[in-house]
């Protein structure tokens, strides 16, 4: 992508987002319900302007069912991919709601914040979720704990899905429903993508926020995979850690099938 043309990307996203962040402000003052609806269509626009194609299997969660949506983490450019095809809340960590852009549309789309650096936090983020779930609402969380290379999943972590334990007393029948979510980076300008492109994408460690998404928008059309798994009902008897162990598994073998054909193995797992 040229300076031009990534300038004029730019130029369009600014001003949608102002525009559609007024009408939102404007129908969360008229307490109109349709409110949350309105950050999807900012990250829709931001796909098509930067040329990432989506491609999604599976079924997603259905709106009004309690589930809590446990996905593999790899980079910035997830949020996008994945709160562009429906309203969504991440539980995501507290630095992201200062952030320039990103921290706002994270705060409009109802993110729930976790403060890493306080002992107390999970038990008070799996209270949040739990309200949440319990309203009906759809939650992701990234049970990876951070973001991978994008060439493996990380184990999951199984202590935040106790929000599930805790959302059962509000949800309907008793019980809800914990879906794996995939998410596959495959295709790079038509061609599988390599691990030596896959730190283009992937955003982890120290890497700084501003040169990443310069080095992405000059990269060309990226081809990501959503893949939703089978839902995981969640009673009061569950194994929260067995459930876990079940979605990691799950998002394991769900992108290792969206990555065949590559050039070269990618992943270990």
């Amino acid at each position: 992508m040229t300076r031009a043309g990534f300038a004029a990307r730019l130029a369009v996203m600014t001003l949608a987002f102002a525009t559609l962040a007024s009408v939102e402000a404007a129908a969360r003052r008229l307490r109109l319900g349709r409110a949350r609806d309105i950050p999807p269509l900012l990250h829709r626009l931001f796909l098509w302007l930067f040329d990432i194609r989506v491609s999604v299997r599976g079924a997603p969660p259905r709106r009004g069912v309690p589930t809590l949506v446990l996905a593999n983490h790899v980079s910035w450019i997830d949020i996008p991919v994945m709160a562009g095809a429906l309203p969504l809340a991440f539980v995501a960590k507290q630095e992201i709601a200062a952030w320039p852009v990103f921290g706002y549309l994270a705060r409009r789309q109802g993110c729930i914040f976790l403060d890493r650096t306080r002992k107390a936090a999970t038990a008070e983020v799996n209270a949040r979720v739990a309200e949440r779930l319990a309203e009906g609402e759809v939650v992701v969380l990234f049970p990876e704990g951070t973001t991978g290379d994008g060439i493996r999943v990380l184990p999951f972590r199984s202590s935040l899905v106790g929000a599930a334990r805790a959302a059962l007393a509000g949800a309907p029948g008793g019980r809800i429903l914990l879906q794996p979510l995939a998410v596959a980076y495959a295709r790079r300008n038509g061609l599988p993508v390599t691990r030596r492109e896959m730190p283009e994408l992937a955003w982890y460690g120290d890497m700084e926020l501003v040169p990443h998404v310069l080095d992405f928008v000059r990269g060309g059309p990226l081809d990501v995979t959503l893949t939703w798994g089978d839902p995981i009902p969640f009673g009061p008897q569950t194994d929260r850690k067995r459930a876990a162990k079940a979605a990691e598994g799950a998002i394991r073998d769900a992108r290792r099938t969206a990555m065949l054909g590559r050039r070269e193995p990618i992943t270990p797992d």
